[in-house]
């Protein structure tokens, strides 16, 4: 309890400062949801960042700067009377009890997969709750985490393939569909197409336990790592890119691959 104790007196003082800073500070006076907006995006890249490197040091930090926004938000909702940081948690803690009936109720779940179907079909029933299963995708989704939240959706009331084997057709049909559109090059069509032929290997990927987004991520540093070595090593014998061979490139691309990190 004693920890507990502190947590709240931790909470309490950030409570207080946020209301200090809201009276004094000229910056934070003025700042609305609107001005705020970006820089919560910023923050919670930054913390998607900390977490991929599993830097524990940069996760608290990062966390500190998303709790700052939540914070913030209600602030200047209790302003216009709209709601404060107590109606925030007591909001959340009853949504969480409310999905929660195999914690708190006597429903049994003894899978994660129960839980989700769960989940799915009790935010259909509460109050205030999606009308319809995709309803609580966020538009502003970035598109490989949207296709990806889709996916889990509609597999949480039963949409799904029977085997994920089965995946690998779908693939290969969209693969060779988006080919043949490359062959008529109709630049619409293939858009249209490789859209088609990504959701089906975002949909691979979750079947298959792979979270697409962060293995694009973990694709990018590496060829962030790789070209950089290349850039580095042709600097060191004074030279450009533009002036090297695509075999010459090869030849020290080849060797950054064998560096690990």
């Amino acid at each position: 309890m004693v920890k507990r104790e502190e947590q709240m007196r931790a909470f309490g003082r950030l409570l207080d400062i946020m209301d200090e800073l809201r009276e004094k500070c000229p910056w934070d006076k003025k700042q609305t949801n609107e001005s705020l907006r970006s820089n919560t995006i910023e923050e919670t890249y930054e913390l998607c960042d900390a977490l991929m490197r599993d830097n524990q040091e940069d996760i608290k930090k990062e966390l500190g700067d998303m709790l700052l926004h939540i914070v913030f938000y209600a602030k200047i909702g209790s302003e216009k009377g709209a709601f404060d940081i107590q109606d925030v948690c007591n909001a959340l803690c009853d949504k969480l009890i409310f999905r929660h009936p195999h914690v708190f109720g006597d429903v049994n779940a003894d899978t994660s997969q129960q839980v989700s179907q769960n989940w799915e079909q009790l935010k259909l029933k509460e109050k205030g709750g999606n009308k319809t299963v995709l309803e609580g995708v966020p538009a502003a989704l970035p598109s490989i985490i949207k296709a990806q939240r889709i996916q889990e959706k509609a597999r949480n009331v039963g949409f799904d393939w029977e085997q994920r084997e089965q995946v690998w057709d779908k693939v290969e049909e969209e693969l060779s569909e988006l080919r043949e559109e490359v062959e008529n090059s109709d630049q619409s069509a293939m858009e249209e197409e490789f859209g088609d032929f990504l959701f089906s290997i975002i949909n691979a990927a979750r079947l298959y336990k792979i979270n697409p987004d962060n293995a694009l991520e973990l694709t990018n540093k590496k060829f962030i790592q790789r070209f950089n070595y290349l850039e580095d090593q042709t600097i060191k014998k004074g030279r450009s890119l533009k002036d090297m061979t695509l075999a010459e490139m090869d030849a020290i691309w080849e060797e950054a691959k064998g560096i690990k990190n």
